[in-house]
């Protein structure tokens, strides 16, 4: 698994600038687009026209499995300025990532949303229905209703993955690091996941956390660096590997090694004559020469240089 993503991410890094460049932006003007219009006719026709409606999409209508994420829920003014937030994030997260991944990263999110969606979101059905499906209904479709909002929430993991350290200043006064929106969104999706649960949607509960999901297909072990970096030299030293203890010196034990012999001792001449033996430091005067005849090389001092018999 290591070695997969390790050229997924060489795939990504060779090919970085290839995609939509830019994404963030469309995506914010689309969504931007629906909120003005739904602003000033009072109603929301452009919406219904391009939210998810699993009814409408298996009677036809499949450009709604894209189209959602052009209708974020919200509206008014205060939603404009979390758009503008959300394009920042995403900027920064592709000028990370590459627009090749971050495009990747983008649209994988919207088909597992879109996968998730379409095998557990309810069909509303047609005609008359009891109290109870009534209520059932009105508790599970809005949570399919912010499936985009939930996509562009795990920006905010994404960018403090990438700038863990990185400053917002809420009203403009408080300075706050990413890392701790991003550790407050975890602590808040784990809320609405349990508050889900608990009254009985299960496992439309589970819906919030496929985005989380499309975050780790991605980051893997990255999410560490949304900890301070003090919490991430703790964990290091926690899963550290603690070395083995000492046990003396190794020994090495050589299977083709003999009984110990010493090593010839250096003899301390230069010259030895083969006849009689003497040597250059017996005599330092005595001339010594090699016969052309002998085979092989044989030393004789200069009295038995001509009266030897030859080596054959």
């Amino acid at each position: 698994m290591k070695n997969l993503r390790t050229r997924f991410n060489r795939f990504c890094l060779r090919n970085r600038d290839k995609g939509i460049p830019n994404l963030m932006l469309y995506i914010a003007l689309g969504n931007a687009i629906v909120i003005l219009m739904s602003m000033i006719n009072g109603g929301g026709v452009l919406y219904e026209l391009l939210c998810f409606d699993k009814t409408k999409i298996l009677q036809g209508q499949v450009w709604r499995l894209v189209t959602y994420v052009f209708t974020q829920s919200g509206d008014g003014f205060l939603e404009l300025i979390f758009l503008y937030f959300f394009y920042m994030l995403g900027r920064h997260v592709e000028l990370s990532m590459g627009t090749l991944k971050f495009n990747m990263f983008y649209f994988s999110g919207v088909l597992l949303m879109d996968i998730f969606a379409m095998i557990f979101c309810p069909i509303v059905p047609e005609g008359a229905i009891t109290q109870a499906e009534y209520v059932y209904l009105t508790n599970v479709l809005p949570v399919y209703w912010q499936m985009a909002y939930y996509l562009h929430l795990s920006l905010i993991l994404t960018f403090a993955t990438t700038h863990p350290d990185s400053q917002f200043m809420i009203f403009f006064l408080i300075p706050v690091k990413a890392w701790l929106i991003a550790l407050i969104y975890l602590v808040l999706t784990a809320i609405e996941v349990y508050n889900l649960a608990s009254i009985g949607l299960f496992p439309h509960c589970l819906f919030p956390l496929v985005a989380l999901a499309n975050y780790f297909l991605f980051t893997g072990t990255d999410i560490v660096n949304i900890l301070p970096l003090t919490w991430r030299l703790k964990l290091s030293r926690l899963f550290r590997k603690k070395p083995a203890k000492a046990q003396g010196p190794k020994v090495i034990r050589f299977e083709t090694a003999g009984p110990y012999r010493p090593a010839p001792k250096k003899e301390d001449f230069t010259h030895k004559c083969t006849v009689c033996g003497i040597t250059d430091v017996d005599d330092p005067n005595m001339e010594f020469r090699y016969c052309s005849r002998c085979q092989g090389y044989h030393c004789y001092c200069i009295e038995h240089i001509n009266n030897h018999t030859h080596v054959e």
